[in-house]
């Protein structure tokens, strides 16, 4: 009796895990869920501080990947400037970057005094309430588009101000 018992045990165990196993959807199109050999991204967070200066802004958010593979950003475009840059910011020293690591199940953070985007030659100075649409473009991943708001000069992402 007890040895027919722990056979169902087992039995029900490896039942279970194959009904486990048939739930994952790394096979899936559009390759969500933590098992996925592709990198998975979204973007959260966008802003645009209001700009000081007529012809040049900066730009921020966070680029999340849930997925199992690494991945790039290698360009940033928009309609709203003439060029879009991307910068690091070491110990006090700017620079500017071809391209920017992403990540498998990490983050890409583009923060006031660190990694940034410059949005250089604007053709025309973006306004609080506006919107800027951008365009980030990926090694491996296929293009997103985000729209940036355009918050206060002063603008504090933890506080919302």
């Amino acid at each position: 009796m007890r040895r027919r018992s722990a056979v169902l045990t087992t039995a029900a165990a490896l039942t279970g895990a194959l009904a486990l196993a048939g739930c994952s959807d790394s096979g899936s199109k559009s390759g969500s869920g933590s098992g996925s050999a592709k990198a998975e991204l979204s973007v959260s967070g966008p802003y645009i501080p209001q700009p000081v200066s007529a012809d040049m802004a900066a730009g921020f958010l966070t680029i999340t990947n849930k997925g199992g593979a690494k991945d790039q950003l290698t360009s940033v475009s928009s309609e709203a400037a003439g060029q879009v840059t991307m910068h690091s910011t070491m110990g006090g020293s700017m620079q500017e970057e071809t391209s920017f690591a992403i990540p498998a199940h990490g983050q890409l953070v583009f923060k006031s005094g660190g990694n940034h985007l410059m949005f250089e030659k604007l053709k025309r100075k973006p306004k609080q309430g506006q919107t800027v649409t951008v365009k980030l473009t990926f090694a491996k991943s296929g293009p997103l588009t985000v729209e940036m708001p355009v918050k206060s000069a002063t603008y504090n992402p933890s506080t919302g101000h």
